[in-house]
Order: structure tokens, then C-alpha cells, then sequence
């Protein structure tokens, strides 16, 4: 029987959410070993004189804990 547990982390990119998924993984990866998936909770921009300037989302990951 495998066991999950889930985190909850917040990232963010200057170039799109999917790049800012990555992050979040990549950096989550770093500290937590053997993550199964990601869940995208929410995603948000700040605009910066009338742009985009940064997308940021709000992920569950979750990992099987040996």
C-alpha cells in the first residue's frame, strides 16, 4: 500500500503559468523525493503599467512517502 501526502506550494514566472508549474516542481523536487503529480488550485497575474508582468500559481503536490 503506498502512502501520499500532499504539499501545498506557491511559484511564479515572468514567462507563463506552465513555466511557473515547472518552477514550482523543479524547486519542490529539490526537498521532496518521489512526487507523482501536480495540481494547478489557482492561478493569478500581477500587471505592471497595463502588462503582465508576472504569473504566478498556487499548486498541490503530491508524493508517495516510502
Amino acid at each position: 500500500m503506498a502512502i501520499i501526502k500532499v504539499i501545498e506550494v506557491l511559484a511564479n514566472s515572468e514567462k507563463s503559468w506552465e513555466d511557473a508549474t515547472k518552477n514550482a516542481v523543479k524547486q519542490a523536487s529539490k526537498s521532496v523525493k518521489n512526487i507523482k503529480s501536480a495540481y494547478i488550485v489557482d492561478q493569478s497575474v500581477v500587471v505592471k503599467d497595463d502588462e503582465v508582468s508576472e504569473f504566478r500559481v498556487n499548486l498541490k503536490i503530491s508524493f508517495e512517502v516510502k
